[in-house]
């Protein structure tokens, strides 16, 4: 049958306490010899049980005296440690210019002395060698839908490219190297040493390389350098402008 509980008014009983062996090998006072080897002075048996429940006590904050004895008469006594939780500090993120501070501060106009076609005319070599060695070599075997899905990825600055369509007449026609790229825009500097700006949208761009031509449609264009890598184009070209 199962034991009853302790009745109303009854105290709950007290743990019991360690066995007069086990408290006598936990308190018993070391020998001469193994202290020496230890290099620990000797101590009576209530130093020794005050030391011990003071070191448990610091080492288990959290717990209660009553606790603590219960566990000493258990036979092993599981010292916990308390990890103290480390809070993480936050990265401050580096905040570039604005788009009215790049502006005001003129960072990407070129200066009059430096819009001279010459100046550029190595940075389209560089730029016509960059763009072979995407396409593993412009050969006449070549696949072009495979040049044309490449170069529509490819880093434009360097390139010579010519204004075929345009909804504003007065664009046709202008050829040049391109200097700088922004989303809406090319910035052009023609043979004549003049920096053109014009605009991708209503344009068709063509631009020749190896014998090998290629359209752009500024309305399909309408992307930062920096991100045309992760853009899916439509191979297809489209009357729209």
């Amino acid at each position: 049958m199962r034991d009853a509980g302790p009745g109303v008014g009854e105290r709950p009983p007290r743990p019991t306490p360690a066995p007069p062996c086990l408290a006598g090998q936990l308190y018993r006072r070391l020998a001469p010899e193994e202290s020496g080897e230890l290099r620990l002075q000797p101590q009576d048996s209530e130093k020794a049980k005050t030391f011990v429940h003071a070191f448990l006590k610091r080492s288990m904050p959290k717990m209660k005296d009553e606790a603590i004895q219960d566990m000493l008469t258990r036979k092993a006594v599981v010292l916990e440690h308390y990890h103290k939780k480390q809070t993480k500090q936050k990265r401050k993120k580096t905040k570039g210019f604005t788009a009215k501070q790049r502006r005001e501060l003129r960072l990407f106009e070129i200066e009059p002395e430096q819009q001279r076609y010459a100046i550029f005319l190595p940075l389209h070599e560089l730029w016509k060698q960059y763009i072979r060695d995407l396409c593993h070599g412009l050969k006449p075997d070549a696949q072009p839908h495979m040049i044309q899905s490449k170069l529509l990825k490819a880093d434009l600055h360097g390139a010579i490219v010519t204004v075929t369509k345009s909804k504003c007449p007065s664009y046709v026609g202008i050829t040049g190297i391109i200097l700088q790229e922004f989303k809406h825009i090319f910035k052009i500097i023609t043979k004549e040493d003049k920096l053109k700006v014009v605009p991708k949208l209503n344009n068709v761009f063509s631009l020749e390389l190896d014998g090998f031509i290629s359209y752009i449609y500024g309305s399909k264009f309408l992307l930062r350098a920096s991100e045309r890598s992760a853009k899916k184009f439509k191979l297809k070209g489209t009357i729209d402008l």
